[in-house]
């Protein structure tokens, strides 16, 4: 019987309802009881109450200090205490719990996260700007607290289930697989006319829009080169990225011997979400079953670098190291959300991206913060507003 106390921060997002989805799977199953410490989630405030109520956590939290009193009144009479606000994100991350599952989306999620790591608990990461940002310092900070830092994204949940902790040494590479997204086979010219809504049509996967729009530059690639680099200790030039369509093959790890192995399956969230749920247990759920006979084949590529400038950019940050992950992270986030806010055309999402890190180049996490979260946001402050006058001078001159 696997029993967890555990605490989802954006519980109303994919993640967040897919863990609490898996919860209750395991929990009807009869091979795992859950209980639910905190849940916070954003604007909303129909489903986070709903999750509070079927949960019954300590303390239920919205980020938007405007919907507190919404939050108030639909849990009036339940006994399950509320609020809202930054601080009480933080406050609800830091409570005593086995497992924090941290799927607040984008550099709002890092602080959170940050608090989570210090309390001992397992902290279950699908917030992939924790690691870009602050890297080793976010994962030293787990470790010297007693804890474990499982990833949640498929990729590094892959890598994660077949790296050899114990022995990296033995570990030549690692392979990261990606879709190619919606535009794998689009032209560079075809693509500087996507829409928005072509961006977020993934072929494979069900994700948010930002997400998907980094898919389809490739920049989530990227980002996921600079996360598997901290998590498992690897050199850029140890991190290789291959594009596989099918999404069968969520990453591999080569050996020094000669030796491949793959972790294999659907392509569904939910397997990676159930992994870091259960670890080093394995959570009984009614998921989709690989037929490598139905498939009939799987198929692999080279990431072509010229249409998809944003991974040679994530690499090249990566190298280049200090503060240049951070900047590459902000750059994107605010590119992206430009281009979802048709602000800004598809190509130039790198194009603001390339200019951002060429003016920050030099400019390190900074000194004189707290700890290594402050110095990551001050500096992702910075490189949000140079990426936003970048993004104003191409609207211009557009």
């Amino acid at each position: 019987m696997i029993r967890r106390r555990v605490s989802v921060l954006g519980s109303t997002g994919s993640v967040g309802t897919s863990t609490l989805d898996l919860m209750e799977h395991g929990q009807a199953a009869g091979s795992a009881a859950f209980q639910v410490v905190a849940l916070t989630g954003g604007a909303n405030i129909e489903r986070l109450a709903g999750q509070a109520r079927r949960w019954r956590p300590e303390i239920a939290v919205t980020a938007d200090p405007a919907r507190l009193d919404e939050l108030r009144a639909a849990l009036d009479g339940t006994g399950i205490a509320v609020a809202a606000g930054e601080q009480a994100v933080i406050e609800a991350a830091t409570r005593p719990t086995d497992l924090v599952m941290a799927s607040i989306v984008g550099a709002a999620g890092l602080k959170s996260a940050w608090a989570a790591a210090a309390t001992g608990a397992t902290l279950a990461l699908a917030n992939k700007e924790s690691l870009v940002c602050c890297g080793s310092s976010l994962i030293e900070r787990v470790r010297a607290h007693g804890g474990r830092l499982i990833p949640v994204d498929s990729e590094h949940s892959a890598i994660f289930q077949v790296f050899p902790a114990e022995t990296p040494d033995h570990v030549a590479r690692l392979i990261l697989t990606a879709s190619g997204g919606p535009f794998r086979t689009t032209s560079r010219e075809a693509m500087a006319a996507m829409t928005p809504e072509q961006a977020v049509a993934h072929p494979n996967w069900s994700m948010g829009a930002k997400i998907s729009v980094d898919s389809a530059t490739m920049a989530n690639k990227g980002l996921e080169m600079i996360e598997a680099a901290y998590l498992f200790g690897m050199s850029a030039q140890k991190i290789d990225v291959v594009v596989h369509p099918e999404s069968i093959i969520h990453s591999l790890v080569e050996y020094i011997d000669g030796s491949t192995l793959a972790q294999m399956g659907p392509p569904d969230m939910r397997t990676p979400i159930a992994c870091a749920l259960a670890w080093p247990e394995r959570l009984a759920w009614p998921a989709p079953r690989l037929d490598l006979a139905a498939l009939g084949k799987l198929t692999f590529e080279a990431p072509d670098p010229v249409r998809f400038p944003a991974l040679r950019l994530a690499r090249e940050a990566l190298e280049a190291g200090a503060g240049a992950p951070t900047v590459f992270n902000a750059a994107n986030e605010v590119a992206a959300l430009a281009f979802l806010d048709r602000r800004l055309a598809f190509l130039n999402i790198a194009a603001v991206i390339a200019e951002t890190l060429d003016r920050m180049t030099k400019t390190g996490p900074g000194s004189g913060y707290d700890d290594a979260c402050a110095g990551a946001l001050a500096l992702d402050a910075d490189a949000r507003r140079v990426a936003v006058g970048i993004v104003q001078d191409m609207a211009i001159a557009a």
